[in-house]
């Protein structure tokens, strides 16, 4: 704590004394009823800040429930949105999940179709090539040699 800070702590401290003992000197009444009539300050400040309270408190239930209708109404209005989206996402996935599925379907049919298709084209062609095979005829010629 600094030297300023510290002489003005000190100085407050003899100016909070040297009040209170000169308040106590010139005081006009004796100290029951300064006592007497700083409880009913007290009492009156009181019974006013109880009663602000009530007000405010009134004002505040009165204001809400002037908007709580219009929330209400607002948060129907927003469950029923809510409720009509997921009804609306229902359907698009039953929906997408028959697609899904028929196209599923139709692609495995093409598939099979596709693998027939093809063995049938390769039997065909390997049928070919046998009959092919078979009427080729391979001439084996020996080699002449001189010396006969």
């Amino acid at each position: 704590m600094s030297s300023k800070a510290l002489h003005f702590a000190i100085g407050s401290i003899i100016g909070a004394g040297a009040g209170l003992v000169a308040g106590m000197m010139l005081a006009p009444r004796s100290g029951a009823e300064s006592r007497a009539m700083a409880a009913d300050a007290m009492n009156d400040a009181w019974d006013s800040a109880v009663d602000s309270y009530e007000r405010g408190t009134r004002v505040v239930n009165d204001k809400i429930g002037e908007v709580r209708p219009s929330v209400d109404a607002k948060t129907d209005e927003l469950r029923a949105k809510v409720d009509l989206a997921r009804e609306r996402m229902d359907q698009l996935r039953d929906s997408l999940s028959d697609v899904v599925a028929t196209t599923s379907s139709q692609v495995q049919d093409t598939v099979t179709s596709v693998t027939d298709k093809v063995a049938s084209m390769t039997d065909e062609a390997v049928a070919a090539n046998e009959s092919e095979a078979q009427s080729v005829h391979v001439e084996v010629v020996e080699p002449e040699t001189g010396a006969e």
